[in-house]
């Protein structure tokens, strides 16, 4: 049985690219009978950016109720909050830090974009990835799915296993990455990668005022109505090839191919798709996750119940072999 471990951190409501990239594919891969999944939700990595202790809440709790409203079926996962287990995870950095060298985490991407400006640079964000590692290895993850901007830090993962293991005996399993090259990037409105810090991402939880408002400013070029349009390089068409049916898909395809279709058109037909495609979804993260906190909290604390048993019993070999038993 493989074991596959996927975090996403608490930095606000999850958008439609992180739905897509993270959500879903973790959830499908966690209904396979061959998988074991542990799902969590990465609060204390966010306090890197977020110092507002409601901030932090509000968006935890938007994270949970996201990835149960997508379906997750916490019977099948070990599903919990990485602060609730934190003994586990910051101690096990301490001793992952000891044998990291210090360049190493100086070109990790996270660091090295900001080291002309270090005085914006907080300590917790320099050993990130020594805390992502942590994470992973404390749970003897085998597949981490991972997108193009972690690729890296997962590499750093598997070389911190791998020094632990050379100076203290066979400990960590080495995780592998899996990354569905499909959805490796979800383009925002604006064709950058969909992201919060450049504001150009889809809330598929908003009202549907306010999800037709943003829908409509999709980046898209002046060709005229009539004119044919490429397909190819339309963003528009992109974004609703990742939610529609291939039928609809090449119906669209076709009215861009043949002119008369304007991108309003493939705008307001993008709206449509969202709304059909994700009305449940929508409907138990508005109507019940965030009305009834109880039930969203009693999950999380089931899933955190069984990862502390874990967590603690691989720290307890951890401790062993470094001599600290």
């Amino acid at each position: 049985m493989a074991r596959i471990l996927t975090g996403i951190q608490s930095s606000g409501k999850p958008h439609l690219g992180n739905i897509l990239g993270a959500i879903l594919p973790a959830i499908q891969l966690s209904e396979k009978s061959d998988n074991e999944s542990f799902l969590f939700i990465a609060d204390l990595h966010s306090l890197t950016t977020i110092k507002d202790a409601k901030v932090l809440q509000d968006n935890t709790r938007a994270v949970a109720a996201a990835w149960l409203a997508c379906g997750l079926d916490t019977d099948k996962v070990v599903f919990y909050r990485q602060s609730r287990v934190s003994a586990y995870h910051t101690e096990l950095t301490w001793y992952l830090s000891c044998l990291t060298p210090y360049p190493m985490l100086a070109n990790a991407h996270s660091f090295k974009d900001k080291a002309d400006r270090l005085a914006d640079v907080n300590a917790g964000l320099f050993v990130y990835p020594v805390l992502m590692a942590s994470d992973i290895l404390l749970y003897d993850a085998n597949y981490v799915p991972v997108g193009k901007d972690q690729k890296q830090h997962l590499e750093m993962t598997r070389d911190m296993a791998e020094a632990f293991n050379r100076t203290y005996g066979d400990t960590f399993v080495i995780p592998e990455g899996k990354i569905d090259e499909r959805l490796m990037t979800i383009p925002g409105i604006d064709g950058q990668k969909m992201s919060k810090s450049y504001g150009n991402y889809i809330d598929l939880f908003q009202s549907e005022k306010e999800l037709q408002k943003v829908t409509k400013k999709i980046l898209s070029d002046s060709t005229a109505l009539e004119e044919p349009k490429n397909p190819e390089t339309d963003l528009t068409f992109k974004l609703f090839s990742l939610i529609a049916s291939e039928s609809d898909i090449a119906t669209m395809r076709e009215n861009y191919l043949k002119g008369g279709y304007g991108y309003g058109h493939a705008k307001q037909a993008f709206f449509e798709a969202l709304k059909t495609r994700f009305a449940k979804e929508r409907e138990m993260f508005t109507y019940y996750y965030e009305e009834n906190p109880a039930a969203l909290e009693q999950k999380l604390q089931e899933g955190e119940e069984k990862a502390r048993a874990i967590a603690s019993k691989k720290l307890a070999e951890v401790r062993e072999k470094i001599g600290l038993s």
